[in-house]
């Protein structure tokens, strides 16, 4: 057995040991807004529920450990004193690990996420309409646990409002935990569904995603993608040149002849083959070469 002296390594190091060792961690979905009323979505693993009664739930957005800034959560947070927590099920798995990208602060994560803005009725962020429950707070108390990089920050917040989509309870009026396909960080890249088991879901954090928004407007509004393939596709800096995605296709003859004669629908079916197998190179090629 090894023992670990967090005086003695990296804040890196340490943190990487320590998520890997505890899990699987709810995922805060949190949206606020800052000073002028922009909208920001933000995932966070470090949450959980603390008290019924008063209804308390609390998430800690740490600082970064790389340069030792704040998250705009938490500067959204401090400032309106108001957030909303959407809680994250697998059908939306992927367009909230492409929202956890570095975008600039007037960036609007839903729309790069692709995902409904639903107004609240009880403060100003807007709730994630995906999501299967939601849950509107106010901010009672901001704890920093310190003021160097990969220090949290407990934000307490109290339950205003919850909404729970009806599709997920049972018969006797109760949330089905099978409905509700909920998902949970591991270590790493690793997600656990709790339906399922493990899964990975890269992470887009050494590129920036162009979002769904940038996507064509074909891909965009196809009844073949889902959500979570559109958060795939949506996860790279900038769609492959037709000229490179012929060069690609007619080296691999299977897909070469697979998509010669193929209408739309059926590249994207044959695209999304490769989705599915998070072959997200492939896939963009066979989409960028029709």
């Amino acid at each position: 057995m090894i023992t670990i002296d967090p005086s003695v390594v990296t804040t890196g190091k340490l943190h990487g040991f320590m998520l890997g060792a505890i899990g699987p961690r709810p995922i805060a979905f949190a949206s606020t807004v800052d000073e002028n009323g922009n909208p920001n979505l933000s995932p966070f693993s470090f949450f959980n529920v603390f008290s019924a009664n008063p209804p308390i739930l609390i998430f800690s957005p740490a600082r970064r450990v790389r340069d030792n800034t704040s998250k705009h959560t938490l500067e959204n947070a401090d400032v309106t004193k108001e957030v909303v927590i959407n809680i994250v099920n697998y059908d939306i798995v992927q367009q909230m690990s492409l929202s956890s990208t570095e975008y600039a602060k007037e960036v609007n994560e839903f729309v790069k996420a692709g995902l409904s803005m639903k107004p609240s009725e009880r403060v100003t962020p807007y709730r994630v309409a995906e999501s299967p429950v939601q849950f509107e707070c106010k901010v009672n108390e901001i704890i920093p646990m310190g003021d160097q990089g990969g220090a949290g920050n407990l934000i307490i917040c109290e339950v205003l409002l919850m909404h729970i989509d009806e599709k997920i309870l049972d018969e006797n009026g109760k949330i089905d935990q099978h409905k509700i396909d909920q998902v949970a960080r591991m270590g790493g890249n690793w997600y656990t569904r709790a339906n399922l088991g493990m899964f990975e879901v890269p992470k887009p954090l050494s590129t920036i995603g162009m979002g769904i928004d940038e996507l064509p407007e074909e891909i965009r509004n196809s009844n073949v993608f889902t959500g979570n393939d559109l958060g795939k596709l949506a996860n790279i800096e900038s769609i492959p040149e037709k000229e490179e995605a012929l060069t690609f296709v007619n080296n691999k003859e299977d897909i070469k002849l697979k998509i010669q004669q193929a209408n739309q629908i059926e590249i994207h079916k044959f695209a999304k083959q490769y989705l599915d197998r998070d072959d997200m190179d492939t896939a963009w090629n066979i989409l960028a070469a029709k």
